[in-house]
């Protein structure tokens, strides 16, 4: 049973400790007063609504052993540390009362703007055909522990420290090998990731979103590059390393703008990467990277050719179920992180090929209609082309596409603009609606998207409209749709509400679109007017 010292050493930072460290610690470590175990650690940290430090009695009076605050408090019944920055603190904490399960797995850590899911769901995949089925992973979709596949809830990205520490000890329990962790910018700048040994570093790409929260596009990008560091180097933050692996390093995207900016951070780091791409946009291609050839569209498959440069296999075919020029990029990179891993290629086309579908992905919704009908989860202006370019692919002859959208409330402003006037240039007919308004004004977000479709050469009532209830614009573009069209709702996925005010509906994009093929409109609720 660890102590309150054993955890407060994980941390790589000093701390002013009161009262007795030696206490014996016997229940997780734990954010929220109300989760509390009698024995464990609460850590007192300050959110965005509310500060930790106001519940400090109530995780006492549920047994807590000892508390870790940011105040300077003397008075406390338990041994109390104060640090600087508790956020900083909690996944260390946290990764030490489970005795640091990351290192006892193989861990690929995926981030960027887009594919995220995707890239962790075909690297799961692959890792699963390779090892025999012993591959966890975290995604916002689902996580699997080797036990169990767990719902993420709602509206979540990357899971509070305790929750993602309590996840790999699972696994590790499990007798997993490897485990894929999805890592967003909020989860990487909130420390929620840190204590947390990454093998293998990937990133998807870097482009406008989260400007609401980290305030500029550089604060973005930084937060996703905090991924590099947490690659484990053997001797680094204490203990000692348990896996076998030792190709740790990173894997970037060629056709990323921000790919330099990431190879000088690991050059400034000392860690090894691979690059991989498709035009080469932005990096050349070196020895042992890997690019895309011989690319095929067809109607039920995707095929091409993965071809490393210099030594090694001269090829390994791909056949994929996934459709769109952007799904070769994320195929790409779970291919480079396999590479790195030293997997074989078998494996790597297997666990590929059985990946048929993903939820809330380019998911095809079948009621037997004449046309396509399609949810994504794009909501960030460059998923949006891309789901768009991919649907331009997947209609028929004088085919058209019709785009279901909003923009969420309370999030980046700017995005709201740009993804109106990506609309107007790659749709046919963009259907402006209700995305998680939350406590903006939806006629507000609505009137600036529109202005923006306006000033790209859109016009109101021909190549766009505006229906705020979401349900009603699916029913709308159903209706307008022909042999031969594709209707596609982006921006919720996979998820499972929708906020107005301060309250999350249930909400299921899927369902919605169903309703509106079969001619039954699923109405949003509470009614988009309220």
């Amino acid at each position: 049973m660890p102590t309150f010292a054993d955890l407060l050493a994980a941390m790589p930072f000093s701390c002013t400790v009161t009262g007795d460290d030696n206490t014996a610690i016997s229940s997780p470590v734990e954010e929220n007063s109300g989760l509390i175990e009698r024995g464990g650690v609460f850590v007192a940290r300050r959110g965005l609504s509310s500060d930790g430090h106001a519940y400090i009695r109530h995780a006492i009076e549920r047994g807590a052993a000892a508390v870790v605050g940011e105040d300077d408090l003397t008075d406390l019944p338990v041994p109390y540390a104060r640090v600087e920055n508790a956020a900083e603190a909690l996944g260390y904490l946290a990764a030490a009362y489970h005795d640091f399960p990351s290192r006892k797995l193989i861990v690929v850590g995926v981030t960027g703007t887009d594919g995220k899911t995707t890239t962790c769901t075909l690297i799961h995949s692959i890792l699963q055909v390779a090892s025999g089925g012993r591959a966890g992973l975290i995604s916002t979709i689902s996580a699997e522990t080797g036990d169990a596949s767990l719902d993420t809830g709602f509206h979540v990205t990357t899971p509070g420290a305790p929750q993602i520490q309590a996840l790999l000890a699972r696994m590790s329990a499990n007798g997993l090998q490897y485990a894929v962790i999805e890592m967003t910018s909020h989860g990487l700048a909130q420390g929620r990731l840190n204590g947390i040994a990454v093998d293998v570093a990937v990133f998807t790409n870097i482009t406008h979103e989260h400007l609401d929260y980290h305030g500029s596009f550089e604060a973005y990008r930084a937060a996703k590059a905090r991924l590099l560091d947490l690659v484990f180097i053997p001797g680094h933050r204490g203990g000692k390393i348990i896996t076998p692996f030792t190709n740790r390093g990173a894997v970037l995207n060629a056709d990323d703008p921000n790919v330099e900016y990431l190879i000088e951070r690991c050059e400034a780091k000392n860690l090894r990467y691979k690059c991989y791409g498709v035009q080469e946009r932005y990096y050349t291609l070196r020895e042992g990277d890997l690019k895309a050839t011989d690319i095929q569209h067809g109607a039920q498959w995707l095929e091409f050719n993965t071809m490393p440069l210099g030594k090694g296999p001269s090829y390994a075919y791909i056949r994929t179920a996934l459709a769109g020029s952007f799904n070769i990029s994320n195929i790409l990179a779970a291919c480079t992180a396999a590479w790195k891993m030293q997997l074989n290629y078998a494996a790597v086309q297997q666990g590929v090929e059985n990946v048929r579908a993903i939820s809330g992905r380019m998911e095809r919704i079948d009621e037997g209609q004449d046309y396509l009908a399609l949810v994504d989860f794009a909501h960030t202006p460059n998923a949006l082309k891309n789901a768009l370019e991919a649907a331009r692919q997947m209609t028929g002859e004088n085919g058209r596409v019709f785009a279901v959208f909003g923009s969420a409330g309370l999030r980046d402003r700017e995005k709201r603009k740009l993804m109106a006037e990506t609309s107007i240039q790659l749709a046919d007919c963009t259907i402006l609606t209700a995305e998680d308004p939350r406590t903006e004004s939806l006629d507000d977000i609505l009137e600036t998207m529109a202005q923006a479709a306006r000033e790209a050469g859109g016009i109101e009532g021909e190549t766009f409209i505006r229906v705020r209830d979401r349900g009603e614009a699916m029913y709308r573009a159903c209706q307008m749709a022909r042999t031969g069209d594709v209707v596609i709702a982006c921006g919720k996925g996979h998820e499972q509400s929708m906020a107005f005010g301060t309250t999350e509906y249930a909400w299921d994009d899927r369902n919605a679109l169903r309703a509106a093929i079969r001619g039954a409109p699923l109405k949003t609720l509470p009614t988009a007017g309220e």
